[in-house]
């Protein structure tokens, strides 16, 4: 071949590729650039996330029902303790004397109901007496003597009934008295561990009757079934339900993902004060989530954060949650329908077709990480535009579009 012959064929090649550059440079001029991406199978999990605190299942705040010092307190905080173990003893010298009291005065109540019921008898006698005197001769007893008889006998049996309500509530006073002795000692309720110790040995306690924390001493908490107590939003509650799986992070073991299950589900609401609002209130529900595995070490009052699983998806069509954005939107008339030409706020994503973006509503289901399902409106394969996310929101049917990122459909439609 020659070499004239060679720089022409060089040169019509070369023509041809700066007139294909130049129409792709016409054809994207004034285009708006967007990430596209193709509509795919995906496995979704949706998930509500929510803070909250450790807490153990079962825990006693110990708390004095009686005033008094404080003169022993044989544990620590942290330590293990065995039910029925002393806790704190408060001195009981004034309760100690009020047993004696009581006792002593049980003992003369005793004697004077012993002394009534005596006399009680002999006045019953000395009427039977007059009676039976009455019946044989009425002259031998006068109806003033036996009417005295009568008298002092119903005298001396109110005095006997009337002592022995007095023992009876002598006795109430010891049992009181020695109750209250009894409570001069403390012991655990249950075997758990000291999680709070809020006194020290020499102090006063006192009881809590205004508030519980006053009279509160110490907490003994049963560690072997851990909690996460979440407070979840009211829009995510009805997602939830017992035995959801959860995944729980805690801030004091950084490196670590535990796993747990939602034990309760509060059915009232916590209301508290909406942030960066005035007078608005949030409001919220308890969510219980029993750990599988909790660390030996763990501590309650750890902050954690659950992130629970209300529903998964093997594989299913689905748009990134950015492209889902809302338009105006009329529908198409059908057969079966007639023509309705008023605009209504639709949810959906804008479809590229010939290089051209044009809106299509969608029927969304779960929620992803990053992902919404696809009930309606989208077939696998479709490109759609995927971001930027000011771009989704600003843009308009019909407008013309470049698109960057992985989908085999951009270079057909672009």
């Amino acid at each position: 071949m020659s070499r004239r012959k060679k720089l022409t064929i060089g040169g019509v090649g070369l023509l041809a590729i700066i007139v294909v550059i130049g129409l792709n440079a016409a054809r994207g001029e004034g285009a708006t650039s967007v990430r596209l991406e193709p509509v795919e199978h995906r496995s979704l999990v949706a998930t509500v996330t929510a803070s909250g605190q450790i807490e153990p299942t079962r825990k006693v705040d110990i708390s004095a029902d009686i005033t008094g010092r404080i003169i022993n307190l044989p544990v620590e905080e942290g330590n293990w303790v065995e039910a029925g173990q002393l806790l704190v003893r408060i001195d009981p010298s004034q309760y100690e004397a009020g047993v004696a009291r009581a006792q002593a005065g049980l003992a003369s109540a005793e004697a004077s109901a012993l002394q009534a019921g005596a006399n009680r008898d002999q006045a019953e006698r000395a009427l039977n007496r007059s009676l039976e005197l009455k019946s044989r001769d009425s002259t031998l007893v006068s109806d003033e003597q036996l009417e005295t008889a009568q008298t002092n006998y119903e005298v001396a049996a109110a005095v006997a009934n009337s002592s022995e309500h007095q023992v009876e509530q002598a006795r109430a006073m010891l049992q009181e008295a020695e109750e209250q002795l009894a409570k001069t000692i403390l012991r655990a309720p249950m075997a758990g561990q000291v999680t709070r110790l809020a006194v020290e040995e020499g102090e006063v306690a006192v009881p809590g009757t205004f508030s519980r924390e006053t009279g509160l001493l110490m907490t003994v908490s049963d560690l072997s079934v851990i909690q996460v107590n979440v407070l979840v939003d009211e829009t995510d509650v009805v997602r939830l339900h017992v035995g959801d799986s959860t995944e729980i992070e805690i801030d004091a073991y950084p490196d670590t993902t535990f796993t747990g299950r939602v034990t309760r589900i509060a059915q009232s609401a916590v209301r508290t004060a909406a942030a960066g609002s005035a007078g608005d209130q949030a409001v919220d529900y308890d969510v219980e989530i029993t750990l599988d595995d909790p660390p030996s070490d763990i501590r309650p009052d750890l902050s954690a954060t659950a992130k629970i699983v209300t529903a998964t998806r093997d594989s299913s069509l689905s748009i990134p949650i950015i492209a889902l954005t809302v338009r105006e939107h009329t529908p198409i008339s059908t057969e079966t329908a007639p023509q309705d030409t008023t605009a209504t706020e639709t949810e959906g994503v804008f479809v590229v077709v010939n290089g051209l973006a044009e809106f299509r509503p969608v029927t969304v289901g779960i929620a992803g990480e990053e992902h919404f399902e696809v009930l309606d409106g989208l077939s696998a394969g479709d490109t759609i535009v995927a971001g930027p996310y000011q771009t989704i929101r600003d843009l308009r049917d019909s407008t013309e579009v470049v698109g960057t990122g992985n989908t085999s459909n951009e270079e057909e439609n672009g």
